[in-house]
């Protein structure tokens, strides 16, 4: 049983004690997967707030480009809205799909047997995921094995991930999207690789704030629909988006229904539970608060 540990209130402080409280050390040229934000998005979480944990870790800022049309979709365009996001500013960032794609095996994929990375994340020893916790339109949520999934997948390996391994041609996308299940059991087997990828060199940070139905990749996202929760991290990123989805259902915040009704509608919960048949991780965890 995994531990994962969490503290109500979302601070900066709060963000490097829970981080310093799982006592993992991070070795060598230190990836940090976030989510930058869509054009538009007004619930993202912004730089400023977690400067001091990758400051702490002295990361890089890893991102890759999407696999749909908006301001994210190529690497020029990327860049500019990350330079307007004020990612820039305090941080270097590196677009891992800039100059193409790592192709990685998944020998137990239950789905896809292979995964389309940004070719960068080979140049890092080490990596943390921070994920902004909140409703997904296509996954039903979004947390750490989002990040781990779409997130780090090049442009061709979202659209591998979405089409179930049946292309990486984006213009066709949406023409191709699989039954909803399967969708989920591919982002589970990519997850997997990437967890595998970095072995004992990983850490998960999930927010629980600004909790809207709709991801950040939203460029019109609904404004937030539950108050904020706390700040959660582990070394097991299916504990750590479990204990997510327990506190939402546990709260007292009569707008949980609203999440919720999201998350079931898309069946979030079987990535979870496709991700433990992998094995590199486990729905039971201790929930540890700090103070």
């Amino acid at each position: 049983m995994e531990k994962v540990y969490f503290i109500k209130e979302v601070t900066q402080e709060n963000l490097i004690k829970v981080y310093e409280t799982l006592n993992v050390e991070l070795k060598g040229k230190v990836a940090v997967k976030i989510h930058s934000g869509e054009q538009g998005n007004q619930n993202y979480i912004k730089p400023e707030f977690i400067k001091p944990i990758i400051d702490k870790v002295n990361g890089t800022v890893v991102e890759c480009n999407t696999a749909y049309k908006g301001a994210r979709n190529t690497t020029e365009k990327h860049k500019k809205l990350i330079s307007e996001h004020n990612w820039t500013n305090y941080f270097n960032v590196d677009i891992m799909d800039e100059d193409g794609d790592l192709e990685i095996d998944i020998p137990n994929g239950k789905v896809i047997k292979k995964n389309y990375l940004g070719k960068n994340i080979k140049n890092y020893d080490s990596m943390l995921v921070i994920s902004h916790f909140k409703g997904h339109p296509m996954g039903g949520y979004g947390g750490a094995l989002k990040q781990l999934s779409i997130g780090c997948a090049s442009s061709n390996g979202k659209t591998y991930i979405h089409t179930t391994g049946k292309l990486k041609d984006q213009t066709k996308l949406w023409d191709n999207l699989p039954e909803q299940n399967k969708f989920l059991e591919s982002m589970a087997d990519a997850a997997s690789s990437v967890h595998n990828m970095f072995k004992n060199n990983i850490a998960y940070i999930n927010i629980m704030c600004n909790m809207s139905v709709d991801c950040d990749c939203c460029s019109v996202a609904e404004d937030p629909c539950m108050k904020d929760i706390g700040i959660l991290a582990s070394i097991d990123p299916i504990a750590i988006d479990q204990a997510c989805i327990d506190l939402v259902y546990n709260s007292n915040d009569k707008g949980k229904e609203h999440l919720i009704e999201r998350i079931e509608r898309q069946n979030g919960i079987h990535t979870i539970a496709s991700a433990e048949e992998l094995g590199f991780g486990s729905r039971e965890y201790e929930l540890i608060e700090i103070n």
